[in-house]
């Protein structure tokens, strides 16, 4: 399935760059004025793992498909945007189809990039977004709960907005939604302030080891789990480097790992995803999946008949697979195990589905 992360933040701070630099492309203009980004540029990247090379290597796979992560590049917000300001309407209507939003801060002083306010202020600059996400969502709750709209709302979504009209109104973070409704069902009211966030500080070279006084700050009033400190300067000069150099680069530098592995690490601990594998002799493949997803959901990333007809799946741990140098060896060890309908799939698993094509015959997943 993948997942896709919006990058917003207010003109001029660095998401185009960023962009650019996660997707290694030069497909996002990067000016110095803002709204240079009208229409939102979407690339989608390999997710690096791994356990995917030696699986691969394992079972002589002719081919290697990574799972992917979608970045989407949206155009810069400002004060107002819920009212139409800037590319407001355009912008928010972007947002609600990603899965997930990255928070780009300015965390980094310069005469030479333009500023659309006086000065650095990390905290303020996100109080700007999400409070102009806020006002687009009470925007959007009033007019579907209008009288002649409200009777159109299915009985699931009409006690969601009911809910987070009261929240909004009594100034309660619409956040708190996620832990008193399904996630799908909220997913489907399309509100932009319950979206899963991931905040990316974006400072210059000599701040991207340990930070600086506006990432201490910011760190103070919203917290470390979901805050990155990242220079996009740096993402996108280390592209250019050989492997080595930019081993050595980022030694010297004080860079322990690259902000694309750090913003997909956190994608998916904040989307709660695993990864699961099937490997043979044609390919060796990476799939992404929900935490706690059954056997039969799995298969069915794969294929929807593979849902419909699963009998059961043929499942190796990742580290037995390993030790075990393959299927073979695995199934002769008693490694492989048949899992039944009610099996929740485990981060690392490899997976091969035995599935039936009914009314016709069985059928087993050939990789």
């Amino acid at each position: 399935m993948g997942f896709k992360c919006g990058i917003v933040g207010l003109p001029n701070v660095g998401k185009s760059t960023l962009f650019n630099a996660l997707t290694n492309s030069s497909k996002a203009q990067a000016e110095n004025f803002p709204f240079c980004t009208i229409d939102p540029n979407i690339g989608v990247v390999p997710v690096p793992d791994q356990r995917l090379d030696e699986l691969s290597q394992i079972s002589s796979s002719k081919k290697k498909i990574n799972t992917t992560i979608s970045f989407v590049d949206i155009a810069g917000l400002v004060k107002g945007a819920s009212k139409g300001e800037g590319l407001g309407n355009k912008f928010l209507s972007h947002i609600r189809e990603v899965d997930a939003i990255i928070h780009m801060i300015r965390c980094f002083d310069s005469d030479d990039i333009q500023n659309v306010n006086p000065n650095v202020d990390p905290i303020r600059d996100l109080e700007i977004i999400e409070t102009e996400m806020m006002l687009a969502d009470l925007e959007s709750i009033q007019k579907r709960l209008d009288k002649k709209n409200k009777k159109n709302l299915l009985p699931e979504h009409l006690d969601i907005l009911e809910t987070a009209l009261d929240f909004l109104n009594n100034n309660k973070n619409l956040s708190a939604l996620n832990e008193q409704f399904d996630i799908k069902t909220l997913n489907q009211t399309g509100l932009l302030s319950i979206k899963p966030k991931i905040f990316v500080c974006n400072v210059d070279e000599n701040s991207v080891a340990k930070g600086n006084k506006y990432t201490t700050s910011f760190i103070e009033k919203f917290g470390r789990d979901n805050t990155l400190i990242i220079s996009a300067d740096i993402e996108n000069q280390i592209n250019q480097f050989t492997k080595e150099e930019k081993t050595n680069y980022m030694a010297m530098i004080g860079l322990d790992e690259t902000g694309l592995n750090q913003l997909i690490k956190k994608g998916y601990d904040i989307l709660k995803l695993d990864t699961f594998f099937t490997s043979g002799p044609e390919e060796t493949r990476a799939w992404t999946i929900k935490k706690n997803c059954t056997a039969p959901k799995a298969a069915g990333e794969i294929h929807s008949d593979f849902e419909k007809g699963f009998i059961r799946a043929e499942t190796v741990s990742y580290k037995d697979f390993i030790e075990s140098k393959g299927w073979l060896n695995s199934k002769n060890n008693g490694k492989m195990r048949l899992e039944g309908k009610d099996y929740v799939v485990k981060d690392g698993d490899i997976l091969n589905f035995r599935f039936n094509t009914w009314p016709y015959f069985s059928h087993t997943q050939v990789n």
